[in-house]
């Protein structure tokens, strides 16, 4: 039998530590629009010099930095987490299997809509905050958080801190390798958010 390389899965080992470093790194910033140019710079650097980088090869030399908009303020909210009726929803992924979700309440922000929060019910859990709306993102929607890998804002003590501007298109925006949960119609919105990362062209194909 021949052993399992585990080079892989090191890779992303390593990418999940430098994601979870990033994102203290942005909750350590006294101004959330310096957490932020930090999370552009610091996600630039993973994409184009990672191994575990989600872009194909035949893109990474082409890659010349993720399209992301301008910081907006008024993209950032601090808002409680309201009782929600229970709710279950399992999604199918490419490397973890079928994961589950329970809905532990909503958020509501004001000028984009009200929006599901998930827990992921697995071994070690985590909140999970997807997105779909009809703007320019993504197609297939943007996560704001899924702290499991590390996409964690924080919270204080007016709630939990949920910043459109660090909404970006999950991996399988750019690799068809991933399998990745997309929103539900409780996390779909009418309005355009054209806050946070954009899908580049690479990913239209």
């Amino acid at each position: 039998m021949t052993p399992t390389d585990p080079s892989p899965r090191l890779d992303v080992l390593d990418w999940r530590r430098r994601v979870g470093a990033l994102y203290a790194d942005v909750r350590a910033a006294a101004d959330p629009a310096e957490g932020h140019a930090r999370w552009v710079a610091g996600r630039d650097e993973l994409f184009a010099t990672h191994p575990a980088s989600p872009l194909l090869p035949a893109d990474r030399a082409a890659f010349t930095g993720l399209p992301v908009a301008p910081y907006d303020p008024a993209a950032r909210f601090v808002v409680p987490v309201e009782p929600a009726p229970p709710l279950t929803r399992e999604a199918a992924t490419g490397t973890d299997g079928t994961v589950s979700f329970e809905r532990v309440g909503t958020v509501a922000l004001a000028g984009v809509g009200t929006l599901d929060v998930w827990w992921l019910d697995q071994y070690g859990g985590g909140l999970f905050l997807p997105l779909k709306d009809p703007g320019p993102g993504y197609g297939g929607g943007r996560y704001v958080l899924d702290t499991v890998k590390g996409a964690d804002l924080g919270s204080t003590a007016a709630g939990l801190v949920v910043d459109l501007n660090f909404a970006y298109p999950p991996s399988c925006a750019y690799d068809p390798a991933w399998a990745c949960p997309l929103p539900a119609p409780g996390n779909t919105v009418a309005v355009a958010v054209t806050a946070g990362e954009a899908a580049g062209d690479w990913a239209a194909r």
